[in-house]
């Protein structure tokens, strides 16, 4: 059935989304939601499409292949594997489509199959030879002159030989653990003294670079220089063959935190486990053979739809390397963020007294914003108290050092750590111990809940004697190196009711105060859901009543089912939708009768769109809202997470806050439109071939005329 064709017989099996209907009439169709695990395979592939895009910078285009590299590895360590683990269980899939668990790993390994071959290509036939034609070239074995390979065996003798272990396979030694995400040679060697072929694998030490620099803006990968030199590791032996293979494995953290006394240490001992989960992918050169590729699989059980064979080299992701590399008319321009955001003359604490600040990083420094509040609250004797969560930081971090230099002036300083932080998790156990040295009160959050909201709480004694409460509350997380590619939204202010909230949430984080409402905060999982479910509802109502009636989101993912199936309702009633969704979308948009008034558009550039908005309303209505957000529409962000949005007061703010928004949806920006199909159509160019307005780019321009005017 076409989806434009789409019948609206009655739902099954999400009774439980009733309150999404608001009374609204007919049933909506089963076949309204697009499977998650496609749709964020779609994002990556628009990931791929900018690193094929020639009107790029090449050198960014080379980080975007790194990018879909390191996202794809993710995807499998977390998303494919979680298909396998609750397919071994006898679980559902969770999520909203309506196919049947193999179906959905089936479709999603042959999707992510396609990606991988054509990411490959894109390197080896596009990025490669264009690298080549401005001097900077990714060599093989064979490519290198004889003086190249001299001193490369001088390399390979004194570096890497020493830090290599063969491992061969035969009755006394067993098939080694091959470690996620590693990289390997699998060698078949001749064994002279029985003529009998023998398996080895050696493992490409990881501490090494992925691409050794032969000479100025040469490259080599490393595993050519090993398998160049493999007889100086087996001796005098005929190597039959060598390949490059790469396993992935599951890498998603389990632990049982109502059996688990110490959190901390749990954790640790997790952390170490989780090298020896299931593999659920393996990569390969399209050059083995099949009797050793039969060999991996049996060896490593892995799902043979899972077997990639791409012609190498593999793993790209280290190509973040010659992405870094100092050719500045191969790379975006050099953008300075603003810092005027506020002001640098006097104490931050005035500016914040005076009226709320929005900051939109990273076109507004952080330094000069965020890391500037927080280092003055630890200079300031004024300041008794400082409360902040931590989800992500940088491994040397300004915002913690402040922090330490603020506990050990005696000031009180509760940090709230997300230790199960996904890819983090060491990071955040060494900050929790090293700030829990310095005498700040450390806090894990709750059991069976990620404290994944972004909030600080500076408590400070004015000149009358008078306490007052400072605010920060962002969508992103306090990471100094992340804040200069990631767009956010931060909001300081120092209005009594939002101190009175965050305060609140402080005591629910950290004790037993169990507060459910808030004046200027919407909280998950009691309360975030339910409120932007009945402001959806309340558009309608005043569509219905004849009266102004909008709704706006930016986010990174729409799934979860309440949320989409009251934006079916509000497009149903008339209501206009705008859905600015950076990665997976699981509503269906353009479909007559259900999804008509509702337009779904993705934007990805130089910076990773990251800021979640939610306005309600034209903005001209006296009920029009607009409400930042650390959390995205997902089960996961609005039931197991510890989330918060904020609602942003300031005329001036709201207007600038939906101008964004207008700009990013605007048909005359280049972006990604959703069909109801579920495939994404880039809008790049206008009928004359000329580019359309990039939205991030005409944001750091308009910073540059501000900087200038100076």
């Amino acid at each position: 059935m076409g989806v434009s064709q789409m019948s609206l017989p009655a739902a099954e099996g999400h009774e439980e989304h009733d309150e999404a209907r608001a009374g609204a009439g007919a049933p909506l169709p089963p076949e309204r939601y697009l499977d998650r695990e496609e749709s964020w395979l779609r994002f990556n592939e628009r990931v791929l499409e900018l690193a094929e895009d020639e009107s790029v910078p090449l050198l960014e285009r080379v980080r975007f292949l790194a990018i879909f590299a390191t996202n794809l590895d993710e995807f499998f360590m977390v998303r494919v594997a979680g298909l396998v683990r609750r397919m071994v269980a006898g679980f559902p899939v969770e999520g909203t489509g309506l196919q049947l668990p193999g179906q959905v790993l089936e479709n999603t390994l042959e999707l992510a199959g396609k990606l991988t071959v054509r990411h490959a290509r894109a390197f080896s036939e596009r990025i490669a030879p264009e690298l080549a034609e401005h001097g900077i070239e990714i060599l093989r074995w064979k490519e290198l002159s004889a003086d190249e390979r001299e001193n490369l065996g001088d390399l390979f003798r004194q570096r890497i030989y020493p830090v290599l272990t063969p491992l061969v396979v035969d009755p006394a030694h067993p098939f080694p653990f091959i470690s996620g995400l590693s990289l390997n040679l699998a060698v078949m060697i001749a064994d002279p003294r029985t003529d009998a072929t023998v398996f080895a694998r050696v493992k490409v030490p990881p501490l090494l670079p992925r691409f050794l620099a032969v000479s100025q803006n040469r490259f080599v990968p490393i595993e050519d220089i090993i398998a160049a030199h493999l007889t100086d590791l087996f001796g005098d032996v005929e190597i039959i063959e060598q390949h490059a293979f790469r396993v992935t494995r599951i890498r998603d953290l389990e632990v049982d935190e109502e059996l688990t006394e110490n959190l901390l240490q749990a954790m640790e001992r997790e952390l170490v486990r989780r090298r020896f989960e299931p593999a659920v992918r393996l990569e390969v050169e399209d050059t083995m053979s099949a009797d050793v590729l039969d060999r991996l699989v049996t060896e490593l059980d892995i799902d043979e739809r899972a077997v990639y064979r791409v012609p190498g080299p593999l793993d790209l992701s280290g190509l973040f390397t010659l992405a870094d590399l100092n050719f500045g008319e191969l790379r975006y321009p050099a953008f300075v963020p603003s810092t005027r955001a506020v002001s640098q003359d006097n104490s931050i604490f005035t500016a914040i007294a005076e009226r709320d600040i929005l900051v939109h990083h990273p076109y507004d420094s952080f330094a000069a914003s965020v890391e500037k509040l927080i280092d003055e609250a630890a200079d300031d004797p004024r300041v008794l108290a400082i409360k902040q969560t931590l989800y992500r930081t940088s491994g040397q971090s300004p915002i913690v050092d402040a922090l330490i230099d603020a506990a050990e002036a005696g000031k009180q300083v509760v940090v709230v750590v997300e230790i199960k932080a996904r890819f983090d998790e060491r990071a955040n156990i060494a900050w929790a111990r090293k700030l829990e040295e310095a005498g700040c009160h450390v806090v894990y959050g709750f059991v069976g809940l990620k404290t994944h909201c972004k909030m600080a709480l500076i408590v400070r004694e004015e000149p009358d004697g008078t306490l007052r409460r400072y605010c920060h509350i962002g969508t992103g997380n306090y990471h100094p190196t992340t804040a200069r590619i990631y767009e956010d939204y931060g909001l300081l202010t120092a209005d009594p009711a939002v101190g009175e909230d965050v305060t609140a949430l402080f005591n629910h984080l950290t004790g037993y105060s169990r507060t459910k409402t808030y004046q200027r905060l919407l909280v998950a999982p009691e309360a975030l859901r339910a409120g932007i479910v009945s402001r959806i509802n309340r558009q309608v109502e005043r569509y219905q009543a004849g009266r102004p009636a909008r709704i706006a989101f930016k986010t990174n993912a729409l799934v979860d089912e309440t949320v989409v199936d009251a934006l079916y309702r509000a497009s149903q009633a008339g209501v206009p939708v705008d859905l600015w969704v950076r990665g997976i979308c699981a509503l269906r948009p353009g479909i007559p009768g259900l999804s008509d008034n509702i337009r779904v558009r993705s934007v990805l550039g130089r910076f990773l769109e990251h800021s979640r908005i939610y306005a309600f309303g034209t903005g001209d209505d006296e009920d029009s809202e607009v409400w930042l957000a650390s959390a995205d529409m997902m089960h996961r962000n609005l039931d197991r997470r510890v989330e918060q949005a904020v609602q942003v007061m300031d005329a001036g703010h709201q207007r600038g806050l939906r101008r964004f928004l207008d700009i990013g949806m605007d048909d005359g920006t280049s972006s990604w439109w959703l069909n109801a199909d579920g495939y994404w159509t880039r809008h790049s160019r206008d009928e004359a071939g000329n580019p359309l307005r990039d939205v991030q780019e005409t944001l750091v321009r308009e910073r540059r005329v501000r900087s200038a005017d100076d």
